[in-house]
């Protein structure tokens, strides 16, 4: 994925600085620690970036991991309904186990994409 480096693309996926993009944003790399999963640096050691501009910044993620979770159970309707020709129960089963499984990844997702739309890549932060 080193291609994409430099894009905010590369930032979302990786969950990592938005502005040098050489370290991870949190705090353990496994979103399914439940405990774990929004805990976030200050700061970057890296750039010294910090990642929380204000009190209660990532509020405005709710509004984007609504969006999301949307996408993902779009992503489950048209795989169970329209692909595999399941019925509406089991498709709604399937949405539902997939927004439950999904769940730390959605949040994080929406937090990657809220942070990235404030902050934008430096080649000059990332060379110090």
């Amino acid at each position: 994925m080193n291609f994409l480096k430099g894009t905010k693309i590369y930032s979302i996926l990786t969950g990592s600085c938005p502005v040098c993009q050489n370290e991870s944003m949190y705090e353990v790399s496994n979103p399914y620690k439940i405990g774990d999963t929004l805990k976030m640096n200050e700061r970057c050691s890296h750039c010294d970036t910090k990642y929380k501009i204000e009190p209660s910044f990532f509020y405005g993620a709710m509004y984007v991991s609504y969006a999301v979770g949307i996408a993902f159970a779009v992503a489950a309707f048209v795989i169970t309904n329209l692909i595999l020709k399941l019925g509406l129960l089991s498709t709604f089963l399937a949405i539902v186990a997939t927004l439950i499984a999904f769940l730390p990844i959605i949040l994080r997702l929406s937090r990657n994409i809220w942070i990235n739309i404030f902050m934008h890549y430096s080649k000059e932060k990332n060379l110090s």
